[in-house]
């Protein structure tokens, strides 16, 4: 891969890492051999693992479409970024209304070396990010950064996408969730996406085993346990369903079976 400038010191380039092997298998380029070795070792136990990533990512793009059509959402706080893959989620929500502000976090330091591209605002809006630790919300929320960007006086859409099944019931993911909620005001928001082995048991457990081989260990949730996430929050409809049947809008979800999707996926406003 060329030199970008990164901090060499601070990129374990010899381990595999989740937000880049996801790039790799999305067709990224921000991705090193382990990385590579690893999403074809994953794709091979799952040959649907392709279209469940990309399936997981159109929701994200639709869900903050009809945050910021339907819902009026011009405030947004998204919580493990991931590497940028364009649109980015303030790309889609300016489109929609080019003075939406959001707010980037995550704690990988390839996503900060590489942020430049989430902080290329429209200039009626703004954009920030955050380094810092999901498991950390205090972090997030007494940030500089956020409290510059967003007025927590007004609704807030908080997104939190692909990243939960990387908890583990130790660190307490449906508590940090609600502390995240906590300072938003009424008509908040959240949106989810959560890893799940309902629908293809046997080769999303292989998938898991590879990811827990490299050092990725996951927690995989039920439809019941997805629930617990939106506790006092009213659903959007239909409620919590598979990433590919929410609001579909027909541009990538045709010929996608049950069978290839690992991930539920669900909006909530907050009372």
């Amino acid at each position: 891969m060329p030199d970008n400038g990164w901090p060499a010191d601070r990129i374990d380039t010899e381990n595999a890492h989740s937000a880049r092997i996801y790039d790799y298998i999305l067709g990224g380029k921000d991705y090193y051999p382990a990385d590579k070795e690893a999403g074809d070792a994953m794709s091979r136990e799952w040959p649907a693992l392709p279209v469940h990533m990309r399936a997981n990512r159109d929701f994200m793009n639709r869900a903050v479409r009809w945050l910021a059509e339907e819902a009026g959402m011009r405030q947004f706080l998204d919580v493990g970024t991931g590497i940028p893959t364009s649109p980015n989620l303030h790309e889609i929500a300016q489109a929609v209304a080019p003075e939406s502000r959001v707010v980037y976090v995550d704690n990988d330091p390839i996503v900060l070396t590489l942020s430049q591209g989430l902080l290329a605002s429209a200039p009626e809006g703004r954009t920030a990010y955050i380094e810092a630790d999901f498991r950390d919300p205090a972090a997030i929320l007494d940030a500089p950064e956020l409290r510059e960007t967003l007025d927590l006086n007004r609704p807030v859409a908080l997104t939190v996408i692909a990243i939960v099944h990387f908890m583990l019931d130790a660190d307490d993911a449906v508590g940090v969730v609600r502390r995240l909620l906590e300072p938003l005001p009424s008509g908040s928001y959240l949106a989810m996406s959560i890893g799940t082995a309902e629908f293809a048991p046997e080769e999303v457990g292989r998938v898991a085993r590879e990811y827990a081989a490299r050092n990725m260990p996951m927690r995989l949730r039920t439809l019941d346990e997805a629930h617990e996430f939106f506790t006092g929050l009213d659903l959007v409809e239909p409620g919590i369903v598979q990433v590919h049947k929410w609001h579909p809008d027909g541009s990538g979800e045709q010929g996608i079976r049950d069978e290839d999707i690992a991930m539920y996926g669900a909006v909530a406003r907050k009372p």
